[in-house]
């Protein structure tokens, strides 16, 4: 039997089911043998439900999608977990409204992009008795959770850690919600939460956070963490891609090292999602606390005026 066909069925429904990352949600909620009930997006085109759910309610206004909803719960058969993929700046609002719903959540990171939201959410998981959970995938690759077995297990030590991160984008990236500082949470929580968390996570919390750049097409600084010094550098820009990449026709380049070590995590992201969407039905998912670090630190990251280049700043930044 599949491993994940072993308990009754959870009814879902999906906020953002045209998102590219949507796709990923609807095949773990598939494969983990639960039910898309309805979903909701303003783009039309939505040929891709067919795949996993053809027989799911689909609704262009959000309000027609809330009625359904709302229709569902009067008449007892409401839906287990609302699973939002929409952007940034709409995730605190579209968790609001599941958790109202009596829904659990599952929201695509970053989880919201105010650490005070947090705060409110906390106290709406209160009042309804149900749970947010966010998709922090990057916490199930084997690669990470073996540096991390090292860290824990290993005598007490401060690591040189240095993250390089680009992904280059075109012009339009900017006419999008992503290059609104506002509703994407600006480069580093847009393209870097992800690595933010993973780092934490290893390495503790975040003691000193320097800025040395923060523009709307890239961001560099360095955090001591509590078993780590990190210096950073993330980019949409294709110009800052090393040679290596740009004679390779790459347009997208990642590095993390750790006491000069490459850490290689590349693969195995293929069925993380599913991973995720399981631990989350078995009662191990991570919740707001969990999300908590990475969004602090990128909150910080760009409110702060950039010292320029002073002190341990990340060799491309030369």
């Amino acid at each position: 039997m599949n491993q994940f066909l072993v308990r009754m069925s959870k009814r879902f429904a999906l906020i953002g089911a045209a998102g590219y990352i949507a796709d990923r949600h609807m095949k773990a909620i598939k494969e983990t043998g639960n039910d898309l009930i309805c979903a909701t997006d303003r783009f039309d085109v939505m040929g891709r439900i067919d795949s996993y759910f053809p027989e799911a309610e689909f609704f262009l206004e959000h309000e027609n999608f809330e009625k359904y909803m709302d229709d569902l719960r009067m008449a007892g058969n409401p839906v287990d977990y609302v699973s939002i993929c929409t952007p940034n700046y709409m995730h605190a609002s579209h968790i609001r409204f599941a958790l109202r719903n009596g829904a659990d959540v599952i929201c695509e990171k970053p989880l919201v992009i105010y650490p005070k939201e947090l705060d409110v959410l906390k106290e709406i998981e209160k009042e309804t008795g149900k749970r947010v959970n966010t998709v922090l995938q990057l916490r199930y690759h084997q690669t990470i959770l073996d540096l991390k077995k090292i860290v824990d297990e290993g005598i007490d030590k401060i690591y040189d850690v240095d993250l390089t991160y680009m992904t280059t984008r075109g012009k339009w990236y900017f006419k999008s919600w992503k290059g609104e500082m506002e509703k994407s949470g600006g480069v580093a929580t847009n393209i870097g939460i992800h690595f933010f968390d993973m780092l934490t996570w290893i390495f503790g919390a975040v003691k000193e956070n320097v800025i040395h750049v923060y523009e709307a097409d890239k961001a560099a600084g360095y955090l001591q963490l509590e078993k780590a010094r990190v210096r950073w550098f993330l980019s949409l820009d294709a110009n800052d891609l090393p040679a290596y990449a740009t004679d390779r026709g790459m347009r997208t380049f990642r590095s993390i090292t750790v006491d000069g070590d490459e850490v290689e995590f590349s693969g195995g992201f293929t069925d993380l999602h599913t991973v995720t969407y399981q631990n989350i039905l078995n009662g191990n998912g991570f919740g707001l606390d969990d999300a908590r670090e990475s969004i602090v630190l990128t909150d910080y990251a760009r409110n702060t005026k950039p010292v320029g280049l002073k002190g341990d700043y990340h060799p491309l930044l030369k």
